[in-house]
């Protein structure tokens, strides 16, 4: 039938709405422009069509203007600086969608993954973060770190879509927008480095569930042979799990842990540095301390019991 017609009879169809996306992307980059760019052409072809921001961490290489050229629909945000994991909630803030599906610009989300969450997190409304089963390399053979995350000795609660978890990858997840905002996002005081755990620990302080949902898959290429940690990454982690002990954890975790991080810097270079750069942000985070409900410690305990 014709629009003449339908007016004719009465009858004129009623507008379609357009579509209104659930889910958006945020990825964060920093001097790696070839790489983002392949990235993106594979997210910007997903069924879903997202929207995606990209935050440029302080880049020198023209990551932005590339960017901005090849996608236009991609919105760009320039700090200035590099924010570390921080530039994540930065593009959080920035999107409208009430799911934030986080990336990097050696990761992307595999089709249907994106939909799928949606209606996990329409079906589970505690459901604050959902940690992503991961495909690593040109191969997608799974990271180790699924059977990890699906044997959580913390279990599956009758809320959440699958076992309760207090990590995830950060370029593998999905999060409720409004609880990772309310929570504050990633903290400023790790930047990088394990600062997923922080994340989920204040999730879980706030009532909010994290949860592994192994029917999301995303996809991640890192550079190296077998994904090797970039350098630095393990004197980043000693220090990041150390002020997130400080951060939330009873003083005598916080000064147990000082203590043997000091003990291993005797011969672990890494250690040592760990230990200078923690003290350094000691300040700041103390200034920041806030300690876990008991059910929540008392979970963080179960885990550490179980390792």
């Amino acid at each position: 039938m014709t629009a003449r017609t339908e007016r004719l009879s009465g009858t004129m169809a009623a507008p379609v709405a357009p579509r209104v996306p659930r889910v958006g992307i945020v990825m964060i980059t920093r001097d790696r422009r070839e790489r983002l760019l392949g990235t993106l052409e594979r997210i910007t072809r997903l069924p879903e069509e997202p929207p995606v921001v990209v935050v440029d961490n302080g880049s020198s290489d023209g990551t932005a203007s590339a960017v901005r050229a090849r996608f236009p629909s991609v919105r760009v945000l320039t700090p200035g600086r590099n924010l570390g994991a921080v530039g994540r909630t930065y593009g959080a803030a920035a999107l409208g969608t009430p799911l934030v599906a986080f990336s990097d610009d050696d990761s992307w989300w595999e089709p249907g993954a994106l939909a799928r969450a949606a209606e996990v997190f329409a079906a589970h409304p505690r459901l604050g973060l959902a940690a992503a089963a991961t495909l690593v390399g040109p191969d997608a053979g799974p990271d180790p770190l699924n059977d990890v995350l699906a044997a959580s000795p913390l279990g599956r609660e009758p809320d959440l879509p699958g076992p309760s978890v207090l990590g995830f990858l950060g370029c593998a997840a999905v999060a409720r927008r409004d609880a990772f905002l309310e929570v504050g996002g990633y903290h400023p005081v790790l930047h990088f480095g394990a600062e997923e755990s922080l994340l989920a620990l204040d999730l879980e302080a706030a009532g909010w569930g994290v949860a592994y949902c192994p029917a999301l898959v995303a996809r991640h290429e890192p550079d190296g042979a077998g994904g090797a940690p970039r350098p630095g990454r393990a004197a980043r982690v000693h220090r990041n799990v150390l002020l997130t002990a400080w951060l939330r954890r009873p003083l005598r975790h916080a000064l147990a842990r000082t203590v043997r991080l000091a003990l291993d810097g005797r011969t672990e270079p890494e250690a040592r540095r760990a230990l200078a750069e923690a003290v350094r942000r000691l300040p700041a985070a103390l200034a920041r301390r806030r300690p876990l409900p008991a059910p929540v410690e008392a979970r963080v305990r179960t885990l550490e019991t179980a390792r």
